[in-house]
């Protein structure tokens, strides 16, 4: 897979995709990172890429010219089923675990790193195919959203991460096949068992799998419940959603269910 990251601060990347998930898969060549700076899309000796807003306003616009041929050069055949191009928007919808997935199944993608009091509505209405919001906060650029798109896509990709399953364990994922709406991860605990008084429940340490299954879904659900009381109404939601309707049922049973034979009568229609 391959992040292509449009931005005006370059060097801003030299940190975050330098260590941990990140920097093992690019140097796995199982991800590639490619940092490309606006301004060498522009044609001014002062390589200007923002202007003043039509109507007025405070702030400073990017222009769409820079970050259209940007685009246009990094994905020159551009294919929506394999390359998706991003906003990073606080406008844009929250970004989710489902999304990261989603996100992950492309061959290329590129995030648009917005500065200063936005980007031209024509980037977001006509180039972009949707827009990405890492909270209901404003940030200084879209550098430090495109990092953890970025991140939370990489450790998805096959074979980054040692186990897999890890993944599928997860604060967000499924709780089962019958929930899409995903729950926070359940509790961990490491020893000391016994800290300051403060115990590791018991079931943990008994050995029984099954019973440890069960506890960690439970405590996963509690855990939701408490300290996200939104994502749990949408978890009992979904699988409310998704249990089978009750209908008529319609009885199956033979004339002979209704009057019991006798042991004799069993025996005539065997020899029967």
């Amino acid at each position: 897979m391959i992040f292509h990251v449009l931005t005006i601060f370059p060097e801003f990347f030299q940190g975050p995709f330098e260590h941990g998930v990140v920097a093992r898969a690019a140097k796995s060549a199982l991800l590639q990172i490619r940092i490309h700076n606006l301004r060498n899309w522009t044609y001014d000796f002062h390589q200007t890429v923002d202007d003043r807003p039509f109507g007025g306003g405070e702030g400073m616009v990017l222009k769409p010219q820079p970050v259209f041929e940007a685009v246009e050069s990094i994905l020159p055949a551009r294919d929506p089923a394999r390359h998706r191009v991003a906003l990073m928007s606080a406008q844009g919808p929250l970004w989710t675990q489902s999304a990261a997935r989603r996100l992950s199944g492309y061959e290329e993608v590129v995030l648009i790193c917005g500065r200063y009091e936005g980007v031209d509505e024509r980037v977001s209405r006509f180039l972009a195919d949707e827009e990405i919001s890492i909270g209901e906060y404003v940030l200084s650029g879209g550098e430090l959203a495109a990092a953890v798109v970025v991140d939370s896509v990489a450790r998805l990709l096959p074979g980054v991460l040692g186990n897999e399953d890890s993944t599928r364990a997860e604060s967000f994922s499924p709780l089962g096949a019958e929930d899409q709406a995903g729950i926070l991860d359940c509790p961990h605990y490491t020893r000391p068992a016994d800290f300051r008084g403060l115990c590791v429940p018991e079931v943990l340490l008994g050995g029984n799998h099954k019973a440890i299954a069960e506890w960690r879904r439970e405590a996963a659900l509690e855990k939701t419940r408490r300290l996200r009381p939104d994502l749990y109404e949408r978890c009992l939601a979904a699988i409310e959603a998704a249990r089978p309707k009750p209908g008529k049922r319609v009885s199956k049973r033979k004339k002979s269910d209704d009057h019991p034979v006798s042991p004799e009568g069993l025996q005539q229609e065997q020899k029967g």
